[in-house]
């Protein structure tokens, strides 16, 4: 008994520590493979093509506002052009839940394939910062070897070479970071004027510098495996109909070494580590699914490679879900993606409608406190209001006021009313009403809003007078 039980936490052993931790608890840093094979030139393409967009739409712009801008500071958000302010929270809320729900449906049938195809540290890890590894150290087995070895002149050159660009292309990846914040015009004030008038923007481009550079040239896989909330966020939410980068252990097990000529009587792994080699995570896929892996497909392409070397059939490492490995299953819809999908659906039916019922300005109307009614020639009461206007079209709005259920006049104190292209303004006007038509110490009016012809909103507020006589 004793004795299988030892087999049992051996065969288990894996799952008792990271791939990427030593038994004394330090970190063994990972040298990778560099891939070769289809799916990583499918996934070197993307990469080219996310990479220009990604640099590309901060220049890109819409009647001379930015396509996209996520301004924290001021509050300000555009997408494709729309401007969203705090007032439109909910919809920024609702698209958050949205998202995060198509978050979920996505890794509930597809697990983490978004980590290793689409997001920005894989993308920039292992298509730009890995790739000058390769150029400047040489493979895995160089770079292993020069960075065990004493500091030589050569050792030298190589790690400042290699870091003096890591930190330029991180300088980089922090410019264009911040112009998505403030603005790609605002980034060029920054980088073009004097350091003393922008202190803190050229503050914020080193330390976003020194964060991504820390990221790419130290953290590495440990984001993927320890930071990142997605990783941690997948270990609930694969099933055995999840399809993910799988290990067929029904056609690999057992596993054995290949010899020419050899009638194969054991399973088609032939234990020769390819797939450990060139894995960015450092982990086994043999051993099952594992938080650790992000679908990068590497592994696929490393056995592909090898199987055909050996003359066995592809796909012992590929897309598929634990049920297709074990039972011959083909995938299907079940009720757990039906149940969210109808989620889904719902969410994405609340945003266009409130998108499409999106008001381009909010009007805000308050009486000025510590003020009664004033009494006017011709029998007539007034009251003073202060209006707010925040305008969330990129053009100027001129703004008319009217009282929609009373003969009442609106007199604009100053300068007419006008809602400023994506800012807020504020005004002052009296409402002039006849005694006669006051019948209660407090009225309820509605004021109709207009720009031009067209009436934007209707504001409610109250009118405060005396009774008629």
């Amino acid at each position: 008994m004793s004795i299988e039980n030892n087999q049992n936490e051996e065969a288990e052993s894996f799952r008792d520590h990271l791939a990427t931790v030593d038994e004394t608890g330090k970190r063994k840093w990972i040298y990778v493979q560099e891939p070769k094979g289809k799916l990583y030139n499918y996934r070197t393409i993307l990469s080219v093509f996310y990479l220009i967009v990604l640099f590309a739409l901060p220049f890109l712009k819409v009647n001379g506002h930015p396509l996209f801008l996520f301004n924290v500071l001021e509050r300000k958000f555009i997408l494709f052009g729309v401007t969203f302010w705090p007032q439109d929270f909910f919809i920024f809320g609702v698209g958050m839940i949205t998202f995060l729900v198509f978050i979920v449906l996505f890794t509930v049938i597809f697990g983490r394939v978004f980590c290793g195809w689409a997001c920005p540290q894989t993308i920039f890890m292992e298509m730009v910062f890995r790739r000058i590894e390769y150029w400047i150290e040489g493979n895995n087995n160089q770079q292993r070897v020069l960075n065990n070895g004493p500091w030589t002149n050569k050792k030298i050159f190589k790690k400042t070479l290699k870091h003096t660009i890591f930190f330029a292309i991180s300088f980089l990846i922090a410019n264009i970071f911040l112009s998505y914040i403030i603005g790609i015009d605002e980034l060029i004030k920054i980088i073009s004027e004097p350091v003393n008038l922008h202190m803190t923007g050229f503050i914020a481009i080193l330390a976003f510098s020194f964060v991504f550079y820390g990221v790419f040239a130290y953290m590495r896989e440990q984001v993927c495996i320890a930071i990142c909330p997605y990783g941690r966020l997948q270990g609930v939410l694969l099933d055995k109909d999840s399809v993910v980068v799988a290990y067929d252990r029904v056609r690999g097990e057992d596993r054995g070494k290949f010899r020419k000529n050899e009638t194969r009587t054991i399973g088609d792994c032939i234990d020769c580590y390819q797939c450990v080699k060139v894995c960015p995570t450092g982990i086994d896929i043999r051993n099952g699914t594992q938080l650790e892996c992000v679908n990068c497909t590497a592994c696929i392409d490393a056995c592909d490679h090898m199987m055909d070397n050996v003359g066995l059939p592809r796909g012992l490492i590929r897309f598929a879900s634990e049920n297709n490995i074990t039972k011959k299953e083909k995938f299907s819809i079940t009720p757990r993606i039906k149940a969210y999908s109808a989620v889904l659906v719902l969410l994405i039916g609340a945003m266009v409608f409130m998108l499409v019922t999106r008001k381009d300005l909010n009007a805000t109307v308050t009486r000025v406190g510590g003020m009664l009614y004033q009494k006017q020639d011709n029998n007539r009461v007034s009251n003073l209001y202060n209006i707010k206007l925040l305008n969330k079209t990129q053009h100027n709005l001129p703004i008319v006021l009217k009282v929609e259920n009373a003969n009442a006049e609106v007199r604009v104190v100053g300068k007419e009313l006008l809602a400023i292209s994506e800012n807020t303004a504020n005004g002052t006007f009296f409402i002039i009403l006849p005694k006669k038509e006051i019948n209660a110490r407090k009225t309820e009016l509605q004021i109709g809003v207009y720009s031009g012809e067209k009436k934007i909103e209707t504001v409610k507020t109250s009118f405060m007078g005396p009774l008629s006589e």
